[in-house]
């Protein structure tokens, strides 16, 4: 693992949250982050079995008071679940752990998992995607190209987008003169420099467009805050989006969290049910730690009741030789696409807008692989980074106007989802689960991944990028 640009992104994903005080996995390695003195359970008779084993653990327990374990606020309706309170908020202690320990004797009893944690749901990650965004020339053509084919309006496939906002400018990039949706917040702060993760969702949609031109693609800013969000809020918000835009043929989301028991997510409990009942099929990113620990909610296609409504998606490198360094792996981790290094729009095509580095690349691949991969090159310090203000050194800046290189599952997302809807297209199919078993079934390609040999989909327009050490552009 390498929990260094994890701690780096802590105290930037505090400051989007207010009044919520946060705390990590109960060790540096677990990546996860969550909500300090708040736990999850089900609404109902199991909200009431959790707040009576803590209030009792607690007042067997010195030093814990059960008379602040209580509901926090009203139960949440759609997504069935509570928020349960079990500590005090201004002791700034984390009482969360002692809680779950309490539950685990009724857990036994009633053999099923009653509460869990509030996790931050993020952009899929080390709490950031594989690296940050590199600028590109307007001349280079994006990776992967616009496939063959144009728009038509009365059969494009509906793909939402769940991440960032698109940028004010984003309809100046052709691709997507036709994707709607909400817009970034706040695109660059007080210097009018770009704030980290703007563009995150313009260049997830341009990857979607390129891959499969006649798609309404629309973008919904559930992430606009530094591409983090509180699982207990995400149900709801999921539920928002589908409920604006109606509930389309595939959803392309590049976020998620691993957990501390290895479950699930309680909070999108209620949004996963009914996602199975339907027929939209979930392309969800497998993460960025390079790990095999499950990323939900990309880790629901491994078990067998959602294995036709979720596909969960690796990272290959540039070269397509293997998997990205970052990439999440493991047999919950369903197909792999092209990942590191694709080219798409970040901003608009207008007046060119800085951005500062907030990581420091490494001397060496920060998880162990011996190819000149994203965390080495381009070179760049970072303004985040540990030791800078020892050394003294500055963060690089450089300019965007338009396109840029970016690496993440994130990426690999959108890639895979393209391929399911330019399939639905191809082949006038409806049913985007079907066209994913009838695109699985059709692929014999693959890659070699920690060993074993996996499915991958490689778009016919992307080009495979030689992973040779090169410079940040000028």
């Amino acid at each position: 693992m390498a929990p260094q640009r994890f701690h780096e992104q802590f105290e930037h994903i505090q400051r989007s949250m207010p009044g919520v005080s946060l705390a990590m996995g109960p060790d540096e390695d677990a990546h996860f982050l969550y909500e300090k003195g708040v736990v999850l359970a089900r609404d109902g008779e199991e909200a009431q079995v959790v707040e009576r084993a803590v209030r009792a653990h607690f007042t067997a327990t010195e030093g814990l008071v059960p008379d602040h374990v209580r509901r926090d606020g009203p139960e949440t309706g759609r997504t069935g679940v509570t928020r349960i309170r079990v500590g005090d908020p201004a002791s700034g202690d984390d009482t969360v752990p002692h809680a779950l320990r309490a539950l685990r004797e009724a857990e036994d009893r009633q053999g099923r998992r009653l509460v869990g944690r509030n996790h931050v749901v993020h952009i899929a990650v080390n709490a950031c995607p594989g690296d940050e965004p590199v600028p590109v020339a307007r001349t280079q053509p994006a990776n992967p190209a616009a496939a063959y084919g144009g728009y038509d309006a009365d059969s494009a496939v509906g793909v939402l987008v769940i991440d960032t906002g698109l940028v004010h400018d984003h309809r100046s990039y052709p691709l997507l003169a036709h994707t709607t949706g909400d817009l970034q917040t706040a695109e660059t702060d007080a210097d009018g420099v770009l704030r980290q993760y703007v563009g995150h969702g313009t260049f997830i949609a341009g990857i979607l467009a390129a891959v499969a031109p006649s798609t309404d693609v629309t973008v919904r800013g559930t992430l606009n805050d530094a591409g983090a969000i509180l699982e207990s809020e995400f149900g709801a918000r999921l539920f928002e989006a589908v409920d604006e835009s109606g509930w389309p043929d595939i959803i392309s989301l590049s976020a998620g969290t691993t957990t501390g028991s290895g479950d699930g997510l309680i909070g999108l409990d209620a949004f996963m049910r009914e996602l199975r009942a339907r027929r939209t099929l979930l392309v969800a990113a497998a993460g960025n730690n390079a790990s095999d620990t499950p990323f939900w909610p990309a880790a629901y296609a491994g078990l067998p009741e959602y294995a036709d409504s979720v596909l969960s998606v690796g990272a290959l490198r540039a070269d397509g030789d293997g998997a990205a360094c970052f990439s999440n792996h493991g047999p919950w981790v369903r197909i792999h696409a092209p990942g590191e290094r694709l080219t798409s729009a970040l901003t608009g095509f207008g007046t060119p807008v800085p951005y500062v580095y907030q990581h420091s690349t490494y001397e060496a691949c920060r998880f162990g692989f011996d190819y000149p991969c994203t965390c080495r090159f381009p070179r760049h310090t970072g303004l985040l980074s540990e030791g800078r203000e020892r050394t003294g050194a500055k963060p690089d800046q450089v300019m965007f106007d338009g396109l840029a290189q970016w690496s993440g599952t994130s990426f690999a997302t959108p890639v895979a989802a393209g391929l399911v809807a330019a399939r639905m297209t191809a082949h006038g199919e409806r049913d985007p689960r079907t066209a994913l078993a009838r695109l699985l079934a059709a692929t014999t390609d693959t890659a070699v991944v920690r060993g074993a040999h996996v499915p991958a989909l490689r778009p016919a327009t992307w080009r495979p990028v030689p992973v040779v050490a090169t410079a940040v552009p000028a």
